[in-house]
């Protein structure tokens, strides 16, 4: 079995793309159990959207997970999913926190989901600023080769 530790400068970024994920899961059943920070639309809805939503996540999450521990040992990486996103695990995080929050029907971990964005995308570009340092003209090539980053055709 592979055990992958992060580098030093990596971990940190772990924790604050795992932090959304994690307050969602915290605060998500409040409006449950007080009935605060409501979704203004049908419990059912939500709820269904939001189960349909987060198995989406957690099938792009394991696709991500199984295919890298196979297939990592130190090289890039541009098979399986890769093929289509650079960063898997990034989209699958925001995925789950939406589907989350929908289930939770809570608008507060909506928030939490939407501000989780642009601290995704400050992951992406520092990560892939060390993925060019580490791999180089060969990382490069596969930016232009898979040139969406997290979700196909839109960014």
């Amino acid at each position: 079995m592979l055990h992958y530790k992060p580098p030093k400068e990596l971990r940190s970024l772990f924790i604050v793309h795992y932090s959304p994920l994690l307050l969602t899961i915290l605060t998500g059943p409040l409006t449950a159990i007080y009935g605060i920070w409501e979704i203004p639309t049908e419990k059912i809805i939500s709820i269904t959207a939001g189960i349909i939503v987060f198995l989406i996540g957690t099938y792009v999450y394991f696709r991500w997970e199984i295919f890298w521990h196979k297939t990592y040992k130190g090289q890039l990486v541009t098979g399986g999913i890769f093929q289509h996103i650079r960063h898997p695990h990034y989209a699958s995080l925001l995925i789950v926190g939406f589907g989350l929050a929908f289930f939770f029907y809570s608008l507060f971990a909506l928030a939490i989901a939407i501000i989780a964005i642009p601290i995704m995308i400050c992951s992406i570009i520092d990560e892939e600023k060390l993925l060019i340092k580490q791999y180089g003209e060969e990382y490069k090539k596969f930016m232009k080769k898979v040139p969406w980053r997290m979700i196909p055709k839109i960014f």
